[in-house]
C-alpha cells in the first residue's frame, strides 16, 4: 500500500523547489485520540478523534515561514504550496533564518525507544469501559464519596519529517493514561480532592486497576481534615509526583532564546555553580520507554543526552539554530525530552526522618515563576512533619522565594523517581524555607 504521508510530504518538497523556495521542510503527522470518561457508575464521554496535518517551513530568499494544511491531496497542495511561497517572500529577510545544517542530521541512533505498543494502538472500546467500570466499583464503598470520575485516555502518533538538504525521518509511539478522580464529604461543608493517573508508553508498565485505585483512595483521604498550615521557615520535602513542577520551573529559562531576550536567571552562568552539589540534570531523548523520547528534535538534530548541570554547575542550556546563530553558540537542542534528575540513595520515609519538623508537599495549586529573576510563588497542599513523620494536612500555605536559592539549599533527594512524567523526579528536602499560612 503507498505511504500517503510520505507520497505527500515529496510533493510538497518538489513544489516548493519549483515555487522558488530555496530549501524547505515539510512534516506530515497522524494522530489518533480516543477518551473515556465514567462518573458515579455511567458512562459520561467518549470521543475518538483522528488528525492529520501537513506543515511545510519555506526558506525564501532570505525570508522564512512556515505553513500547514490538513488538506493532503494531491490536486490542493499545488495551490497550497504556491500560496505558502508567494506569502512568504512578502516578509522581511532575516539573516538568521536558514534550514538545520546537514551536520546536525548525522550520528542519529537506531536504538529501540520502545515508544510504540500495539497492544495499545489496537485498544478495543469494550476493554476501555471495562476498565472504566472496575475502577468506579473499586473506589465507590465509602460513604463519604460524593462524586468519582474514573477514565481511559489513550493515543497513538506517526509523524515522517523530508527536508531540501537531505533529512529524513518517522517516528511513532503510544501512550496511555488511566486514573480515578474522587471527592469525599469531610467536616461541615468543607470538601477533600485526591486523583492519580500515571501514564506509560506500554501497557504492561501501567499500574492495576486495583493499585490505581487503592492510590487515589489513599489519596484522597489523607486529605481529610486538612487546615489552614502556619506561617514558618524551616524543612520542606517534596514528594515525587510533585517535585516535577519545582524543576520544570528551573529549568523553563535554561534555553538560548531567554538568553538572547534577556529573560533567564541563568544568563551569563554556564561554567558557574549555581545550586546545589547535590543536584545534576540531564536531558536524555534516548531513555527506552519515556514519554519525551525522540530519535530526533523538531529541527532534525540528532538526538543525544545533554548534561544540564553536573554538581550544581550549569554545563548547557538548549540551544536552537536560530537562537544559537544569534549568540554565536552550537546548537545542543531546541526543546527538552525526557529531563533526569539524578536521585539520591534515601526513601522518603528517611527524608522525613532527617527533616523532624517541616511541611511535606503533595502537590502544588497555581502560582507563577519570573523567568528573569527567578522569584516564584506557589500555592501548596500537603501534611506538617512532626518528630521525622507525616503529619494532619494543611492547605491554604504557600511557598515563595527564588528558584537560585531554593536549589541551592537542597540537602538532599530521594531514591523515588516519578516514572510516570518525562520529568523523573525524585522526592526533594530543601532547607530554610519560607511558608506563609494562618
Amino acid at each position: 500500500m503507498p505511504d500517503k504521508m510520505r507520497i505527500a510530504a515529496e510533493k510538497a518538497l518538489e513544489l516548493a523547489h519549483r515555487a522558488g523556495a530555496r530549501d524547505a521542510w515539510a512534516s506530515v503527522s497522524r494522530s489518533r485520540d480516543v477518551t473515556h470518561e465514567y462518573r458515579d457508575g455511567k458512562l459520561e464521554k467518549v470521543k475518538d478523534a483522528t488528525a492529520r496535518k501537513l506543515s511545510v517551513q519555506m526558506y525564501v530568499d532570505g525570508r522564512y515561514a512556515s505553513h500547514s494544511t490538513t488538506d493532503l491531496q494531491e490536486r490542493s497542495l499545488e495551490g497550497f504550496i504556491a500560496n505558502a511561497v508567494a506569502l512568504t517572500r512578502a516578509l522581511q529577510p532575516d539573516p538568521y533564518r536558514r534550514i538545520t545544517p546537514p551536520e546536525l542530521f548525522q550520528g542519529r541512533s537506531n536504538k529501540d525507544l520502545e515508544l510504540l505498543d500495539p497492544a495499545i494502538r489496537d485498544l478495543q472500546a469494550a476493554r476501555r469501559l471495562a476498565w472504566c467500570r472496575e475502577l468506579d466499583e473499586a473506589v465507590h464503598g465509602d460513604k463519604r464519596l460524593i462524586s468519582a470520575s474514573c477514565a481511559v485516555y489513550d493515543g497513538s502518533r506517526r509523524s515522517l519529517g523530508l527536508s531540501s538538504n537531505g533529512f529524513q525521518g518517522e517516528q511513532e509511539g503510544t501512550s496511555i493514561w488511566m486514573g480515578a478522580d474522587l471527592t469525599y464529604r469531610d467536616r461541615g461543608d468543607r470538601r477533600a480532592s485526591g486523583s492519580f493517573y500515571p501514564g506509560v508508553r506500554q501497557l504492561a508498565a501501567l499500574p492495576s486497576v486495583p493499585e490505581i485505585a487503592g492510590e487515589a483512595l489513599k489519596r484522597v483521604q489523607q486529605r481529610l481534615g486538612v487546615t489552614k498550615g502556619p506561617s514558618l521557615k524551616g524543612y520542606m520535602v517534596v514528594d515525587a509526583r510533585a517535585a516535577g513542577r519545582l524543576i520544570s520551573s528551573l529549568t523553563a529559562p535554561a534555553s538560548a532564546r531567554a538568553f538572547q531576550q534577556k529573560q533567564s536567571f541563568w544568563r551569563g552562568q554556564v561554567g558557574n555553580r549555581l545550586f546545589s552539589e547535590k543536584l545534576s540534570l540531564v536531558d536524555d531523548p534516548l531513555l527506552p520507554g519515556g514519554l519525551g523520547s525522540r530519535l530526533y528534535d523538531g529541527e532534525g538534530i540528532a538526538a543525544r543526552p545533554l548534561v544540564l548541570v553536573d554538581k550544581g554547575v550549569v554545563k548547557n542550556i538548549y540551544v536552537d539554530t536560530y537562537y544559537g546563530r544569534k549568540l554565536k553558540l552550537a546548537p545542543t537542542t531546541g526543546s527538552r525530552s525526557n529531563l533526569l534528575v539524578k536521585p539520591g540513595s534515601r526513601s522518603l520515609k528517611e527524608l522525613l526522618a532527617a527533616a523532624g519538623e517541616g511541611v511535606y508537599v503533595t502537590s502544588w495549586l497555581g502560582g507563577n515563576a519570573d523567568n528573569t529573576t527567578g522569584e516564584f510563588s506557589l500555592g501548596l497542599r500537603g501534611h506538617m512533619i512532626r518528630k521525622g513523620q507525616v503529619a494532619e494536612p494543611v492547605g491554604e500555605m504557600n511557598v515563595t522565594g527564588n528558584l537560585r536559592k531554593l536549589f541551592a539549599s537542597l540537602v538532599a533527594l530521594g531514591n523515588d523517581p516519578w516514572p510516570y512524567s518525562s520529568l523523573r523526579t525524585p522526592s526533594m528536602m530543601f532547607e530554610g524555607v519560607n511558608f506563609s499560612g494562618a
